[in-house]
């Protein structure tokens, strides 16, 4: 509660006040602080009160000046803020994985002068697309060759089935087809050096170039995030 006061009346209230040595002529006038504006206050800043402990109103005062101390059913109660919700840790981007490239030169996949896939090529070729379980490929490339026993164009035939094999192999497992780009060079790109593997056909010889009838797989693409 509060006392409000008329001009004499507070003219009187001043009066004892400066009698009581409570307040400076300065601390006559209305506060300079917004907070106490209307209210008698002393030279500390601190609102006079009565002996009642009542605040004690200047002519100035209105209901808008109410301040908790002394009217605190007057005051704005204002709402209770929502308390913030924890914020959530910033989420750090996960670096761009980086480009791998994996090859595999299948020189088990075909016997001589085949294009079909022998068993120990499928095992060759499930261990790739195992290994390669972790990557989002971008491309896949499958090159296929030949020995050199045959025409030019008969081994680039031949080569050419081969990669369309390695093809349709890795598309029966999953791949997707247009991830998957073939071609074959034919006996261009021999893998055997030069003076191995000498002599007219033979059992032997056929052995030898074993590693020039292959399919030259390879796959680019990215790492998948763990």
């Amino acid at each position: 509660m509060t006392r409000a006061i008329s001009k004499k009346q507070m003219a009187l209230a001043v009066s004892c006040v400066f009698s009581l040595g409570l307040v400076s002529s300065g601390a006559m006038a209305q506060s300079n602080n917004p907070t106490k504006e209307g209210y008698l206050i002393d030279q500390r800043t601190e609102v006079v009160k009565s002996g009642t402990g009542l605040c004690w109103h200047t002519g100035y005062w209105t209901p808008a000046n109410a301040i908790e101390e002394c009217d605190p059913d007057l005051v704005k109660k204002a709402p209770v803020a929502a308390k913030a919700p924890q914020q959530m840790a910033a989420v750090v981007p996960p670096v761009k994985p980086a480009a791998k490239r994996v090859q595999l030169s299948a020189d088990t996949l075909f016997d001589f002068n085949k294009s079909t896939l022998r068993p120990a090529g499928k095992d060759t070729l499930d261990d790739f697309v195992s290994k390669s379980k972790d990557i989002n490929p971008e491309v896949i490339t499958a090159v296929g060759h030949a020995d050199r026993f045959g025409s030019d164009s008969y081994n680039q035939h031949l080569s050419e089935q081969r990669a369309a094999t390695v093809k349709a192999y890795l598309l029966s497992k999953g791949v997707e087809p247009n991830r998957v780009q073939t071609e074959g060079r034919g006996e261009t790109q021999p893998v055997t050096k030069s003076g191995e593997c000498l002599g007219a056909k033979s059992a032997k010889v056929i052995a030898c170039l074993q590693p020039d009838r292959r399919v030259d797989i390879e796959i680019i693409g990215t790492r998948k995030a763990p």
